[in-house]
């Protein structure tokens, strides 16, 4: 378990950046990717962040599970300080707290969907990694599909896999950078449903990256970002 107490000022706000800034080293020279954007979300929130290509979205992410330290800021989630944090309880925590779903998927390819779904618990020592696995692939409609390898299965297939792999530790916050960008239309409703249900069964909070309107609709709020800076933050 990761030793850090939650601050009981930030206990009903999952996530709290306060001036983050984030300056990462391009070829012409430092590159400004976000400026000092403050941010913060309720626990048990849906959150869309739009935005055009370039302008932050998937920074702001990698900041938030704290994949990408900040140049400058604060970054707190669930009331922990991320920055205070070394690489090896920064992984802890995030294991315990954060979901991540990527577009492309991420499956180990020499995995089963059972076993790609397992790997949190196993990472955590649980001896029930496989019996909730099972439980998890069949909440997303793959029951049937548990010994299939990535190679075997649609795209919709995989991403439901990851869905249920990011779902299974049960986090408090569950974070999606485009889901559906592979996807067809009638792929991305299907897959979009599993997320949204089973973040409202578990009431985790859902901060979720698009380009979609629709699905960026189905969010309690939207976040605009451009230029590493949010422009609109409506009250919810």
């Amino acid at each position: 378990m990761v030793s850090t107490l939650p601050n009981p000022l930030f206990q009903n706000l999952i996530i709290k950046l306060e001036k983050v800034s984030l300056t990462l080293e391009g070829p012409a020279g430092p590159v400004n990717i976000l400026r000092e954007l403050d941010l913060s979300v309720t626990s048990g929130e849906t959150v869309s962040v739009v935005g055009p290509s370039g302008s932050g979205k998937t920074s702001l992410l990698m900041v938030i599970a704290g994949l990408e330290k900040p140049s400058s800021g604060l970054a707190r989630v669930d009331g922990v300080e991320l920055n205070s944090l070394d690489e090896d309880k920064l992984s802890e925590f995030r294991r315990e707290n954060v979901g991540i779903v990527f577009q492309n998927f991420h499956l180990v390819p020499t995995m089963s969907a059972l076993e790609n779904v397992a790997l949190p618990l196993e990472f955590a020592g649980r001896d029930d990694a496989f019996s909730e696995a099972k439980v998890a692939l069949h909440s997303v409609g793959l029951a049937k599909r548990i010994n299939h390898y990535p190679r075997q299965l649609s795209g919709g297939e995989q991403q439901r896999v990851a869905i249920a792999r990011a779902f299974i530790s049960k986090p408090k916050l569950l974070l999606a950078d485009e889901p559906t960008g592979n996807l067809d239309t009638a792929t991305s409703k299907v897959v979009i449903n599993f997320l949204f249900e089973l973040a409202e069964q578990q009431g985790t909070t859902l901060l979720l990256i698009t380009h979609d309107v629709m699905i960026g609709e189905k969010c309690r709020r939207e976040i605009q970002i451009s230029d590493g800076q949010i422009q609109k933050r409506p009250v919810p």
